[in-house]
């Protein structure tokens, strides 16, 4: 996991810095008061979280970042935010993407605090299903704005999750399970919430390809590969379906999802582990539930409990 921290008065400073840690960008302010900014970021491979606090009103403008920006306004506002021809403000609770990766942008950030949510695009392909007869190529979302409150108060929820669950603790992000499962789990968060070119109707082609032995193939990958930062896009290929195919095969014949029989799959690993493991040589439950990709472990002791029938604690202790 890497993390950064800036604070800083000096305008020119702040654009340098900027500049390195986003994108090729101008700034500018008339305040006449201090223009002291603030930034926090941790960041895992494809996701990075920000803390932002500009204490003043600056004007940006920003070369194209070629990753999804998500922006939570937590006090403040951003005002005459453009790009592509679109202009919008925002305010407290708000929660936009901030451009198409390939667009700039420029606006105006008023006395603000707020969140920056950076996540590379192919991870929108990596767990979307794409829409039918499309040339394959990357999901993209198609609006700035989420389609309803509702999703946007459960994608603050998720932002809020990765970065004080798996963020706030860098042991549990450099594991390779925990920062794959939450960075999937925060591109499924952000299809949810815009609109976007992916589509998870089953076609014709799906439901032919539904077959027992698609399943056998893609059961067969995620036995051999549990133990790896596996996507949905993964299984997929490997049973040589789309994804939205794979997700109807689970769907018909094992009334579940590709990801939560991989889940169940790597439960099973832990259990396993607890089973072997010596808690006398400091081996935690927390431990075994991060190597398998179980970044918040009171799910997890759910998970267990339901599956096995007691705490995974008292498994640790034999």
């Amino acid at each position: 996991m890497d993390t950064l921290f800036f604070d800083s008065d000096d305008l020119g400073l702040t654009e340098d810095f900027l500049s390195r840690a986003y994108s090729s960008m101008h700034i500018g302010s008339d305040d006449p008061g201090a223009v002291r900014t603030r930034i926090s970021r941790a960041a895992m491979p494809s996701v990075s979280v920000d803390e932002l606090d500009l204490g003043f009103e600056m004007s940006y403008s920003v070369t194209p970042l070629g990753r999804i920006c998500l922006c939570l306004v937590h006090e403040g506002t951003i005002q005459d935010h453009t790009f592509d021809g679109v202009t919008d403000a925002f305010g407290p609770g708000d929660v936009v993407s901030f451009a198409p990766p390939e667009l700039p942008y420029s606006g105006r950030i008023c006395h603000a605090r707020y969140n920056i949510t950076m996540l590379d695009t192919d991870l929108l392909t990596q767990v979307a299903a794409g829409a039918p007869g499309r040339v394959p190529g990357p999901v993209r979302l198609t609006g700035h704005r989420p389609h309803s409150p509702a999703a946007a108060r459960r994608l603050r929820q998720t932002v809020g999750y990765v970065r004080d669950h798996v963020l706030a603790s860098p042991g549990l992000a450099d594991q390779p399970l925990v920062a794959s499962t939450a960075a999937q789990h925060l591109a499924a968060g952000v299809l949810a919430t815009f609109p976007n070119t992916a589509l998870t109707d089953p076609t014709a082609t799906d439901r032919n390809d539904a077959r027992p032995a698609t399943l056998r193939r893609a059961l067969a990958y995620i036995d051999d590969h549990a133990g790896e930062p596996v996507t949905v896009a993964d299984i997929a290929a490997a049973a040589h379906v789309t994804v939205r195919g794979l997700q109807y095969t689970f769907r018909r014949h094992l009334d579940t999802t590709p990801l939560a029989h991989l889940r169940r799959v790597r439960l099973a690993h832990a259990h396993d582990d607890l089973r072997a493991a010596d808690p006398l040589d400091g081996t935690t439950v927390t431990d075994v539930a991060a190597r398998w990709g179980f970044f918040h472990p009171g799910r997890f002791a759910t998970l267990y409990r339901s599956a096995y029938g007691r705490p995974p604690h008292r498994t640790l202790a034999g």
